[in-house]
Formats: structure tokens, C-alpha cells, sequence
């Protein structure tokens, strides 16, 4: 172990060993293009291909008057290992986490090559390979493609093994990597685009809503928001001529769930989805979203009011859930408790206030807090003999399709939520 690695230090040689290993990756795929030469078998296990992998050790007393943080924690004496990727993406997240177990523990860090490969498919964009559907098939057969044997989040739902070494963080660099470029496909902006914030919508009067706000923002010289990325690669700034038609004209209908990017410096902006209908397609974008670490997400949409005294346009802040969209049961199961987030729910409280212009009793009365039912059958209204009973049990107040799943995902991957 490397007593002496600081946490700058191990950073940079985190970005070393991963650009070597990502350069040797590309020069290997267009030596075999080339000239058919394949890999050298001793070399791969050297860790020619492999991502970096980040150690961290500690068996020191616990720290006295620890902050009370639900990050940068160790619970146990040991040692602590995950692989990493795109370590200049993440180096902002990695130096905060590092700094503060190096401060509070006194925690030492050493950075070898894995015996984990990166798959061939994440090192080409950016590169000059160009392949067609042949040559993948024979590249696939001599070099490290995407397992998903070795993709999954054990990790996130505890079910991970700790007789030897404990995990340093849920996703390691394969998980990663496959969800980086899940973003891509599904939203069709780059994953470097998207924020801390996180706004998932499925009506496209929030998107529009959304796009006038961001480019006000953008026109404003004295807002700290500096660009707005859309789907299909369009990027505007200050200097954009006519961005209404820009973004209006840009590529975003070819993709499942287009994203909106209001940046800002420290990725302290905005990002929007347009995630569609469904528990299916809430689940898969947080399952993808996860591994950015956002600082929040949280869910604005429509819901149907369950109550006689609600009426059309009042607002529900759920504070509770009644999981019926099934989707999560076999890793996170319904009779496990979703709590909702008390700094949240302020926030969200205070904004409707602020929004409305109305006071505190005022806005009560258009905005319900209660229990919200998410199901995974739209037509729930043709079975609501069988759920009324459950309806009022619950005491809930709303019913929708998405609600539930991005709670119980932010609960599954630490990342705060609400809806």
C-alpha cells in the first residue's frame, strides 16, 4: 500500500492508467482491422485492457465529532476497492469523497490496474475506428466485450460479499460504463451535459414550460446558467440567433427520453427528462441516472385526484406510497417503506407558495399532501371495485404511473427524491 498517495495523487493516477489502458484498447482494435494481429493473452492479464481500480485502506479508531454527512463514511476497518471510469468525469465527486475520508480517517489510497476489462464498445466514440456490423462481430470474438454476468447492482440492494474486501462505492466501472452509454442512446445528449438537479416529466407542456424558462435564463447576463444542451447535439448560449427555432428544430423526437441540460458551473444546473408513461421507463432512466450521483431528482407531471374535495389543477405532494407498479418488487419489495424527505417536501412546499403568490393557509388549500398510489395499468379505472377498498385503506389522495418507482429508486440508490 502506498502510504504516501494523497487523494490529488491518486486521482492522477487514476486519469494515467485509464487513458493508457483506453489508448492501448483503440491502437489493439485497429492493429487487428489492420492486419488480423491479435491481443497478447499475457499482456491482457497484466492489465493491458483493465480499468483502474481505487483502493482505500483503514484501520485506525473512528474520528471523534464526525459530521453528520450519509456520504464519505466507513462503518468497518479494512479495505475498500472498486474499479473506476471516466476518472476525469467524476474527479470533482472523487476528490470531495477522498478528501474527506483522508481528512476524517486518515484514510490511505493506492491505484493498480483491475483484473476487470473495459469492453471494447465504450472506448470508440471519439476515436478514428470506424466499424460496420462485420467487424464487430469479429472484434467481439478476440476482445473484452460487455458481460452482463458482470453487470448488476448487487452492491445498491446488499447483496454483495464481505468475507474479503468491502465495496468503496454501489457502481463500479463496467456498471458505469453501461449506463453511460445508455444515457446517450435514450436521450440523446452527451452524459458530460447532464446536472446535479434532475427533473423527470411525461407531458410535453413541462417540456415547453421548461424550454422558454432555460432560454430566458440563458438571455439573462447576470443568471449562473451558461448553456442549454438538447437532444441531438444542440447547444445554446448567449450568442445563439433565434434559439426558440434552434431547439424547437433540433433532433429530439429520435430518441426514447429526450433531455434538457440548463448547465451551469459545477454541474450545478438543471437537467430535464421527458421519460414518457409507465414504472418501466421511470425505473430505467434512475437505474442509468444513478451513476452521475445526482443531488436530487424529483418527478412533475399529472396525476388523478382520489378525493371529493379535490378539484382540477390543485397540486399533490406525495409523502407517502402505495407501490403497486411492481416493477422494483424482486430487489426492493413493496412492504418496505419508502420515507419520504422532510428537506424535500419543504422545498417543494415553499416553491408552491412562492410560485402561487398565495400564503401558507392559502396554498393548502389547492396543494394536498398524502399517500400516492403508483399503478402499472392505466386502465386501473376499469377494475376500481377491486381497488377501492385498498384506495381507502391507504387514505390516498392521487394515482399515477410513476411516482412510486423514482422514490423507490432514489431509495434503492441514495439519491434523494420526491414527487
Amino acid at each position: 500500500m502506498t502510504n504516501t498517495m494523497t487523494a490529488q495523487a491518486a486521482l492522477d493516477r487514476l486519469e494515467t492508467l485509464y487513458a493508457q489502458s483506453v489508448a492501448n484498447l483503440r491502437d489493439a482494435v485497429k492493429t487487428f482491422l489492420a492486419n488480423g494481429e491479435r491481443p497478447d493473452a499475457t499482456a491482457r492479464g497484466e492489465g493491458l485492457f483493465s480499468y483502474p481500480e481505487l483502493r482505500i485502506s483503514w484501520f485506525g479508531d473512528r474520528p471523534v465529532n464526525l459530521a453528520t454527512r450519509a456520504y464519505a463514511r466507513l462503518s468497518r476497518q479494512g479495505v475498500y476497492s472498486t474499479t473506476i471510469t471516466r476518472p476525469d468525469l467524476y474527479r470533482p465527486y472523487l476528490l470531495e469523497q477522498l478528501g474527506l475520508l483522508e481528512a476524517d480517517y486518515g484514510a490511505t489510497f493506492d491505484v493498480v490496474p483491475s483484473k476487470q476489462e473495459i469492453p471494447f464498445p465504450y472506448v470508440l466514440d471519439g476515436s478514428d475506428v470506424v466499424l460496420d456490423a462485420t467487424m464487430t462481430a469479429a472484434i467481439a470474438r478476440y476482445f473484452p466485450t460487455t458481460d452482463l454476468a458482470h453487470i448488476g447492482d448487487e452492491i445498491s440492494d446488499g447483496l454483495w460479499d464481505s468475507d474479503e474486501e468491502f465495496p468503496l462505492a454501489q457502481f463500479d466501472g463496467l456498471r458505469t460504463d453501461f449506463s453511460l452509454a445508455r444515457l446517450r442512446h435514450y436521450t440523446g445528449t452527451p452524459v458530460e451535459d447532464v446536472q446535479n438537479y434532475i427533473l423527470f416529466t411525461n407531458y410535453n407542456r413541462y417540456v415547453d414550460e421548461f424550454v422558454r424558462w432555460a432560454l430566458e435564463q440563458i438571455k439573462d447576463p447576470n443568471s449562473i446558467y451558461e448553456t442549454f444542451s438538447t437532444s441531438g447535439g444542440v447547444v445554446v448560449t448567449r450568442d445563439t440567433p433565434n434559439p426558440e427555432a434552434v431547439v424547437a428544430d433540433a433532433a429530439w423526437k429520435k430518441h426514447q427520453m429526450p433531455a434538457y441540460h440548463l448547465t451551469a458551473p459545477g454541474w450545478n444546473g438543471i437537467t430535464l427528462v421527458n421519460i414518457g408513461v409507465g414504472p418501466s421507463n421511470a425505473k430505467t432512466i434512475c437505474d442509468h441516472l444513478a451513476v452521475t450521483r445526482p443531488h436530487a431528482w424529483m418527478m412533475i407531471g399529472h396525476c388523478g385526484g382520489l378525493r371529493p374535495s379535490q378539484t382540477i389543477g390543485d397540486y399533490v405532494l406525495a409523502h407517502a406510497y402505495l407501490r403497486e407498479d411492481h416493477v422494483l418488487d424482486a430487489v426492493l419489495p413493496p412492504d418496505i417503506p419508502i420515507p419520504s424527505i422532510a428537506e424535500v417536501q419543504r422545498a417543494l412546499y415553499d416553491a408552491a407558495k412562492i410560485v402561487s403568490g398565495a400564503p401558507g393557509e392559502e396554498v393548502k388549500k389547492r396543494l394536498r399532501t398524502g399517500t400516492v398510489v403508483t399503478t402499472d395499468d392505466r386502465n386501473w379505472e376499469l377494475r376500481y371495485s377491486k381497488s377501492a377498498l385498498r384506495f381507502n385503506q391507504s387514505r390516498a389522495v392521487a394515482i399515477d404511473m410513476e411516482s412510486a418507482t423514482i422514490a423507490a429508486q432514489g431509495y434503492r440508490f441514495r439519491v434523494p427524491y420526491g414527487t
